[in-house]
């Protein structure tokens, strides 16, 4: 992966997103049919795209929101739907585009009062909230963020009765629905006016904030946050997080410090990331520059990205840590400090999430629940209480309540960072000590994700293997203990394949835009070792496919 020589500094005006063209573009393109890019395509968070290339404009939300309210009568849901968005200069345009929708489809519609902003997770705790003991008339929502994604990006993703992402079958209906739709030139779809949808008696605005704020206690020991007095900061990146820190601050008496309370939809006030875009990427050293560089200033600092379903932990000790290590450090803590938690409840994980989080569940005596990448995957179990956490490599996590009752079943950033605050409180050393901690028990992990180019041919292949057609017997000079392509959690097809040795492993998956596929791996040796299994993996997988 080449680094941009821009990469880490401000932003320079040249690059700055042209907001006029984006909004004109979302309005007035209409997408090609005949180009897959331009057709609607649920990944693992929604589909996601820009005005600016024909694959996220006014035509795709109307067809997707008409599509979800069809749906929802296959599945007789008939309770309120939240409606929420993020500060994306097309998530406004996009609401006011999916209320003309559902409100000509009679749909009960809650939105942010005001037109203001919503992070992800709320959404999820309000769904959830609402549902509480109910059996019907349940609550759904829809959420209008491409999370992390360049400024002139867009995205919508649906989350069902159960809080969380909606499942490759709920998804897949969708898209294909959505794209019956724009094929038909958007003829089945109903679709009234703003001026008459945010005025028709099912258009509802409500306060999201202090519910879910006063809520955090039940979470997070927000108590010990505020007794030790900690010097902490946040920097929300312009997200959907920002109109939230000031409300958790009076009412938990906490003085964390907003170092960034800009809204822009440009997001000028980004540095740059590792490849010379702008990205609002909590996990990245490079767009977390201005955060990291107050390192010692704070004795925590964390961030979120725009929908506030990531989250970035920095500290004296350790800088940004990566978002594997905090994971580890988070079950660790947690395991060890909720009494009240399922005895049985499993910690979940993706198959591409460090070994050391096998490590330290193993060695507390819990049992792991290795899945497929997507947050989905741990939705059941978080809702049931048969999951205690679910963590992803890329920053997004949620765990339960103290009671051991669902919080959320989304990534819930605000959470993981008041986590860091409430480890470094009640145990008087930050989250980058505890992972020193870890490394001098465990041994320290030397992880990396590549991409190498792949045609779509090899990515289709990629995507079949079996267990069986892999003929190597080692990787960097140990045994293949385990060949995996479906998950061991539920055996799900994990759409690639990873190798498994003592003291080291490899996954790859094919992306699902770019011609290239993904290698995650990981080593308990040494960098050395680490290069010998990226450079074997690329060679079996390419022998494989």
């Amino acid at each position: 992966m080449s680094l941009s020589p821009l990469a880490g500094t401000p932003a320079p005006p040249e690059i700055l997103v042209d907001l006029a063209r984006l909004e004109r573009a979302y309005y007035e393109r209409r997408p090609a049919m005949d180009d897959p890019t331009q057709r609607v395509s649920f990944g693992t968070s929604g589909h996601r795209g820009s005005s600016l290339r024909g694959s996220f404009n006014e035509a795709h939300i109307l067809a997707v929101t008409q599509a979800i309210c069809d749906y929802r009568r296959r599945q007789r849901t008939d309770g309120p739907l939240y409606l929420g968005k993020d500060t994306h200069a097309l998530s406004g345009p996009a609401q006011r585009s999916a209320l003309e929708v559902l409100a000509a489809n009679g749909i009960e519609t809650i939105i942010q009062r005001a037109d203001g902003v919503t992070p992800t997770p709320v959404i999820s705790h309000a769904i959830l909230v609402f549902n509480r003991g109910r059996t019907a008339g349940l609550a759904d929502g829809i959420v209008v963020t491409p999370s992390h994604n360049p400024p002139e990006d867009g995205g919508i993703k649906y989350n069902p009765p159960h809080g969380g992402p909606a499942d490759i079958d709920a998804t897949g209906w969708i898209e294909r629905r959505a794209n019956e739709l724009l094929e038909g030139g958007n003829t089945g779809i109903r679709r009234i006016p703003f001026e008459r949808a945010i005025r028709v008696t099912s258009t509802h605005a409500q306060d999201f904030v202090l519910p879910y704020v006063r809520d955090l206690r039940n979470v997070v020991d927000m108590d010990a946050i505020r007794d030790a007095r900690l010097t902490l900061a946040v920097d929300p990146l312009g997200g959907a997080a920002q109109p939230y820190w000031e409300p958790i601050n009076h009412v938990y008496g906490l003085e964390i410090a907003v170092v960034n309370p800009r809204l822009d939809p440009r997001f000028a006030f980004m540095t740059v990331d590792h490849d010379g875009a702008i990205r609002m990427d909590c996990s990245s050293p490079y767009a977390m520059a201005g955060l990291v560089a107050l390192r010692d200033r704070y004795r925590v600092a964390f961030g979120n990205d725009p929908d506030a379903d990531r989250h970035g932990i920095v500290t004296p000790s350790a800088g940004l840590l990566n978002p594997n290590h905090y994971l580890a450090v988070a079950i660790h803590y947690l395991l060890t400090h909720r009494p009240r938690w399922p005895a049985r409840a499993a910690v979940g994980k993706t198959l591409v999430s460090s070994s050391m989080i096998d490590r330290v569940v193993q060695r507390l005596g819990r049992g792991l629940y290795e899945s497929p990448v997507g947050f989905k995957w741990f939705v059941p179990g978080l809702f049931a209480g048969a999951l205690r956490f679910g963590g992803e490599e890329s920053a997004g996590a949620s765990f339960l309540r103290h009671d051991g009752t669902v919080w959320t079943t989304d990534k819930d950033g605000p959470i993981m960072a008041l986590l860091a605050a409430e480890i470094t409180a009640r145990t008087g050393r930050d989250p980058g000590e505890h992972y020193r901690t870890l490394t001098a028990e465990f041994g320290a992990p030397y992880y990396t994700r590549v991409d190498a180019p792949a045609t779509p041919e090899q990515k289709a292949r990629l995507q079949q293997l079996s267990p069986e057609t892999l003929t190597a017997a080692t990787l960097a000079g140990e045994p293949i203990l385990a060949t995996l392509t479906r998950a061991p959690a539920n055996d799900a097809p994990i759409g690639g394949l990873k190798v498994v040795t003592a003291s080291g492993w490899f996954a790859a998956r094919p992306s699902g835009t770019e011609n290239v596929y993904k290698i995650y791996a990981e080593s308990f040796k040494d960098e050395g070792h680490l290069r010998a299994i990226l450079t074997e993996a690329q060679a079996i997988v390419d022998g494989a496919s």
